[in-house]
């Protein structure tokens, strides 16, 4: 016995001195993401989420910081552990040190664009709304999704043999609600009706049917199958909108990335039923500009993307890449649109975004735009991070005010 104490006490010591060091070397790698552009896709995902998490990084941080101060005397390798600890807090600080002044343009923007009412306005559900742009404990416990009621699977037609359905998300009472139709991203290549779930259940908690459409997937299916998937989709839900609790005259289209670029094409273009508002999430505006110019760096390889989604480059395909941007399709009296693009985004720039800006605007539409300087693709994934608790925020006022009942 005596010697397993001892060797415990033995293992014990030499922790409390590795530890530190490794933690502090651990966080300020992890923080460095927070401005380091992820050059492959298997580091993308250290590029979407330190952002997001960076409430969690500054604790860890502070933690590792403190553990190395304890140490400081023992060893010149603590003294570099410190700057490390330094380094990565001050890393991690960054999104919520600009989180202030963002926020304040956003709002003077957004009241600018659509009115006062744009901020107050209630959404069917007064109570669910979120009631500040960030709310700490959030970023720690997680945004809380009331009961709403879930159908999935529906299906809605059958395309070249492929079986297209929908989820359908409710709120627990009863009657036509205004809905929300969402299309998931994944490069038009990949997803199913189940991505950002959560999403879907928190707005059907605010009192809102939100419908979850699925769509044939590229490079097996090209441009334009995915847009006439959700065409038809759009004629399912007007003819079934009883059946569904949709009030025909309230509805809106949601995407993501890929999705926002389908949601955006059929809002601006041919639609089957009315659209009262379109929410774009970082989706492809330009698709000729975006070939000849990809990110650099470029995870995905957007090249190759895009190549599998229309069946050439813009020299062999000239005509479908001009059909399939959505810039080339705006008109005046369109519905209103909220734009939601990231400022670190190497996937769709953010410029894609303030250029469908000042198209809708100087066609005189009603446009907002919110881009998140620290921000990257895809943030929304961490629901209740930093970047979506900000456009979260923004996104349901808009919502409530464009889907809002009136006299």
């Amino acid at each position: 016995m005596p010697g397993k104490r001892k060797l415990a006490l033995l293992v014990a010591f030499l922790a409390s001195l590795v530890i530190p060091w490794i933690l502090s070397l651990v966080c300020c790698f992890l923080s460095l993401w927070t401005i380091v552009p992820a050059p492959t896709f298997s580091l993308l995902p250290l590029g979407i989420g330190m952002p997001e998490v960076s409430p969690w990084l500054i604790v860890v941080n502070m933690i590792a910081l403190l553990l190395v101060a304890l140490r400081l005397q023992s060893s010149w390798i603590y003294s570099v552990a410190l700057g490390c600890s330094l380094l990565g807090l001050l890393l991690s600080l960054l999104p919520l040190i600009q989180f202030p002044a963002v926020n304040a343009r956003i709002a003077a923007d957004m009241e600018a664009e659509f009115g006062k009412a744009v901020l107050t306005t209630a959404p069917p559900i007064p109570h669910a709304v979120r009631l500040h742009p960030f709310i700490w404990v959030d970023a720690f416990r997680g945004i809380k999704v009331p009961e709403i009621r879930i159908e999935r699977g529906i299906e809605f037609a059958i395309a070249d043999g492929v079986k297209l359905t929908l989820n359908l998300y409710r709120p627990s009472c009863v009657g036509l609600h205004p809905a929300i139709v969402t299309i998931y991203g994944g490069a038009w290549q990949n997803g199913t009706p189940a991505n950002d779930e959560t999403f879907s259940r928190y707005m059907a908690a605010q009192g809102y049917t939100v419908v979850a459409l699925d769509y044939r997937h590229a490079p097996q299916f090209r441009y334009p199958a995915q847009l006439e998937d959700v065409q038809t989709a759009l004629s399912f839900i007007q003819t079934q909108a009883d059946a569904l609790e949709i009030d025909r005259q309230r509805i809106a289209l949601l995407g993501r990335s890929a999705g926002a670029h389908l949601a955006s094409l059929v809002a601006y273009g041919q639609s089957p039923l009315r659209i009262q508002a379109v929410v774009n999430y970082y989706g492809p505006t330009n698709l000729t500009e975006g070939y000849n110019n990809p990110p650099v760096p470029d995870p995905i390889n957007v090249r190759a993307v895009l190549e599998a989604f229309l069946g050439g480059n813009p020299e062999r395909v000239p005509q479908l890449y001009q059909d399939a941007s959505p810039v080339n399709h705006i008109s005046s009296h369109l519905p209103p649109s909220l734009l939601v693009y990231s400022g670190r985004d190497r996937i769709v720039l953010a410029k894609f975004g303030r250029q469908l800006y000042e198209k809708l605007q100087a066609a005189g539409n009603q446009a907002g735009l919110i881009e998140i300087p620290w921000a990257n693709h895809a943030f929304d994934a961490v629901f209740n991070g930093v970047s979506n608790q900000l456009a979260l925020y923004y996104t349901e006022r808009f919502l409530a005010w464009a889907l809002r009942e009136l006299p």
